[in-house]
């Protein structure tokens, strides 16, 4: 897919689960469960998956999955299955190597969305992508240092913090033009300073939704993590966002939902509703309808 000067490519890192009690809030089984089947522990089946934009001379990465540092009693309590997919196979088959990355944009730093961002190598520490400068906002940067009761274990230090020791950090501060035709939006309902990329031509125009919409079945007002920590905060932001979304014809790419990669929206009368859905293709930029079961 092509927006303006960028080629923008999907990047699948991996499987993994969480609770889904905790993804749809207080949301009942009974709803939640018909479209996100539960396993025997309860767990639903989620994406981490990552865009890769290239144009302007630069190779960027928004996100880059939960990553390879994980114990295998992690691996075990989050299903994580790289079986078929992997940060760096994915990468490599748009022929991208880990030092033609020129920027990370992390939306946030929760392992799901920065456990890429580091390997372990002889027991040291290291930027994954040793020529790219990594992205995060001050204010959420500033919070993973000292989170709080409810949040501490989404955040793993080993992410993030050999970021910043080894010089490759740099501080976003509010939202603006990040680079040119790229611009964020900072949302602070699921975390304090998620910063959501908004990448447009003025004719097509793509919102990497992160944690704001997870899944698909995200986009109903009411369907809200109970791992945000400001939940009505949540609604308000995803009341804006998919108003402009629908008024403006944005793309809505989606991170965590396993089958579907991108959807558009339109308003109904509780809120907003899915109107397309599937992949991302095309010089158009359009999103394509294909069968999602799985």
């Amino acid at each position: 897919m092509k927006i303006g000067p960028y080629d923008i490519v999907p990047i699948e890192t991996g499987r993994f689960a969480l609770d889904g009690g905790a993804m749809f809030g207080i949301v009942p089984w009974v709803f939640w469960s018909k479209t996100n089947p539960p396993d025997e522990r309860q767990r639903i089946d989620l994406a981490a998956r990552c865009l890769l934009i290239r144009g302007h001379g630069r190779t960027i990465l928004v996100d880059d999955g939960n990553g390879t540092k994980f114990t295998e009693k992690l691996k075990d309590i989050y299903k994580l299955d790289t079986s078929k997919f992997s940060l760096h196979d994915s990468l490599a088959r748009h022929g991208v190597l880990p030092e033609d990355v020129t920027d990370v944009l992390l939306t946030h730093v929760h392992f799901d969305h920065a456990g890429g961002s580091t390997v372990r190598q002889n027991g040291e520490l290291l930027p994954a992508f040793p020529n790219a400068r990594y992205y995060v906002q001050k204010a959420h940067w500033d919070l993973a240092q000292r989170p709080g009761e409810k949040d501490r274990g989404s955040f793993m230090k080993d992410d993030f913090v050999p970021l910043a020791e080894h010089r490759v950090l740099e501080f976003t501060d509010g939202e603006g033009e990040l680079f040119p035709g790229i611009r964020l939006i900072v949302c602070n309902g699921h975390t304090t300073a998620q910063q959501l990329p908004l990448i447009s031509d003025g004719k097509t125009s793509m919102l990497f939704c992160c944690d704001l919409i997870p899944t698909m079945s995200h986009v109903p007002l009411p369907y809200v993590m109970a791992y945000d920590v400001r939940p009505l905060m949540t609604i308000e932001e995803k009341k804006k966002i998919l108003g402009r979304a629908s008024d403006e014809g944005w793309i809505l790419f989606l991170e965590h939902d396993p089958n579907v990669e991108a959807i558009t929206v339109k308003p109904s009368e509780k809120g907003f509703v899915v109107e397309k859905k599937g992949q991302i293709e095309g010089n158009g930029g359009h999103v394509s309808e294909v069968r999602t079961d799985s």
